[in-house]
This record gives structure tokens, sequence and C-alpha cells, in this order.
């Protein structure tokens, strides 16, 4: 089985060269490594030329000013390999990620996607917190634990990306759900390995955390997806006003008890949050309190960056644009 790991980047000096040195030193390492480039005006092409002039199995596409989605279907459609591997950028992988991706394709015959494992890299109480408020835990699928399908831990057929149009080219984000969903509604067979693991980075302040977020909903909107995110917390907050007017025309004194409600209604999501998330990281009482804390004001970042980023969808996603621009291809050998 050859193997082409696509990966598309965009101003990512800063984590680029840990990815290529852990692809490059995997225990199978990858065929062929495609890289789109979508249009970084950091240092990511240069390092990246580094590689290819030192031999190693490269190969650079310049995109222009290309969304994650087009990236992708650039590298696939530029790969020499009939499966092909997806990961992403700021992913660090366990050394053995793409062996055991192999392995487990290679028992069955019928086999056309293979979706590894992935963890949050919480390495502070922030990045702990947020994992908790809204990294979904692992749980039981095709007789093994693991977390929801990750395109950036993924090995799939390339004839399954083709016959679905490959990825969506005018989504900055979202755009890999809506691959996976078409994928499974093909009827393409896909199973999960937990064992093939990557790790990816949380974002470590309440600011990054609601831009991305705000990103986010935007897309998933776009993407169709709304009912699966956007619509609970809509809905919620749709009373929480109401209630608030109410308040406010009859009687403003109970203004602070719609106040005490959403606290409420925060304290109890903390609450829920932190049990299902037990088994992945135990604490104690006290650090569970000062947990509940966290995960209620990132709750509400979250709440404000879905209703916000749905507010942009209704105000200005009428006026979209192609951000495709011209594609030249550097090979390494």
């Amino acid at each position: 089985m050859k193997v082409s790991v696509i990966v598309p980047v965009r101003d990512e000096e800063q984590s680029i060269r840990e990815l290529l040195d852990s692809l490059l030193n995997q225990t199978r390492p990858p065929d062929e490594i495609v890289i789109t480039d979508g249009g970084s005006v950091d240092a990511t092409p240069q390092i990246i030329e580094q590689y290819i002039q030192q031999g190693a199995p490269v190969r650079l596409i310049s995109a222009g000013a290309a969304l994650p989605g087009r990236g992708r279907n650039l590298g696939a459609a530029a790969a020499a390999c009939e499966w092909l591997g997806f990961t992403d950028a700021g992913i660090r992988l366990n050394r053995d990620w793409l062996e055991t991706l192999i392995a487990r394709a290679s028992q069955d015959e019928s086999i056309d996607i293979v979706y590894g494992s992935w963890e949050p890299v919480t390495d502070t109480f922030f990045k702990e917190c947020a994992a908790i408020a809204y990294v979904p835990p692992p749980t039981p699928r095709d007789g093994t634990v693991t977390r929801p399908r990750f395109i950036a831990s993924t090995l799939l057929r390339r004839e399954a990306w083709a016959a679905v149009n490959g990825f969506p080219e005018d989504l900055r984000s979202a755009e890999d759900l809506v691959f996976m969903d078409r994928l499974k509604g093909a009827g393409y067979r896909a199973v999960f390995e937990p064992r093939a693991r990557v790790h990816w980075n949380l974002r470590s302040t309440f600011g990054a955390t609601f831009k991305r977020f705000l990103l986010y909903s935007r897309n998933n909107i776009r993407a169709g997806l709304w009912r699966e995110w956007q619509a609970s917390i809509l809905s919620r907050y749709a009373v929480l006003l109401a209630l608030f007017v109410i308040a406010l025309v009859f009687d403003p004194r109970w203004v602070w008890a719609v106040v005490a409600i959403w606290l409420l209604m925060l304290a109890a999501r903390a609450a829920v949050s932190i049990r299902r998330n037990r088994h992945c990281f135990p604490a104690s009482f006290l650090r569970n309190v000062r947990r509940a804390i966290l995960v209620m004001t990132l709750l509400a970042v979250l709440d404000a960056a879905a209703i916000i980023g749905s507010i942009q969808w209704l105000l200005f996603d009428s006026f979209r644009w192609s951000r495709k621009g011209p594609v030249e291809v550097r090979n390494g050998t």
C-alpha cells in the first residue's frame, strides 16, 4: 500500500518543521507528502523548500489564497498514490500513526476509510477546561472507544475522495464535516482505529477561543449544519431574551431573576461537561470547583461566538466570492 499524506497550510512557520519531521520520522513514513500553501505571508513556503532541497519526498503546491477544502483537493488531485492520508499543521502525530492506520486498512479489502483517534493537548489549566467545555469525550464506536471522526487523523482510498467530488472549497471551516458526511452518504465503509493518535493543540486564551468559534459559527451555517450546534443555543437565548423583555416591561426587578436563570443554565452545562469527562480528566472536588468556574465562562464565550457568528451569516453571507488562485507545483525527489 502506497500512501500520499495531504496537508493544507497557511502561515505555519512556527509548526511546519515539527510536522514535517514527525511525518518523515514515522515508523512507516509516507511515500510522499503533498503540502498545499494557501497564501502564506510568513516563511512557511521557504521552510518547505528547504526540505525539498534536502531530498525529502515533499511536493509543494502554491495555490494563492486557497481555503482548506481547496488545499486538500489540490493535494489529493496531485497525489501519486491510491491511498490518501490527511492531517493538518499544528497537529502532533504519534510516531506510529501512519503505520497503525495502514495496518487497520490492510485487515480487510472492503475498508475504504480509517479514522484515527485524537487527543486535545491540555498542558495548561485553561486548555484542560477548554477540552472539558467543547471537546467531545471518547464513546464506543465499532467495538472500540474513541473520539469522533477527525479529518486530521484519516486514511482513505483516493477513489472515495474523487467519487464525492472532494471537499467543499468555499468554506473556511466545516468543510471536513461536509466531506465526511458525503463519504458516509455514498456508502463507503469507514472503521475507527483509536491507536492511530494525533494531538490537537487548543486555543490558549479567551480571545483566541472566541475568534476561532466565531469563524466556526458562520461557516457551520454556510455548511448547512446549524442544527447540530447553533439551533439549541439560539433557542435557549431566545427564551432568555423573551423573559428579559417581559421583566423590563412589567417589573425591572425581575431582570436579576433572568440573570440568575442564565447563570444556573451555565452552571448546569458545566457540571454535565465535567461529569462526562470524569474518566478523561479525573480530579479532586476542589479542582472541579475551579474547573466549573472557568468552564462556565468558556461556555458563555462559545455561546456569544455562536450567536454573533449567526448574525454575521445573516447579514453578510450573501456576499460570497471565490478565493481560488493560480496553482504552481514544486516537486521533491
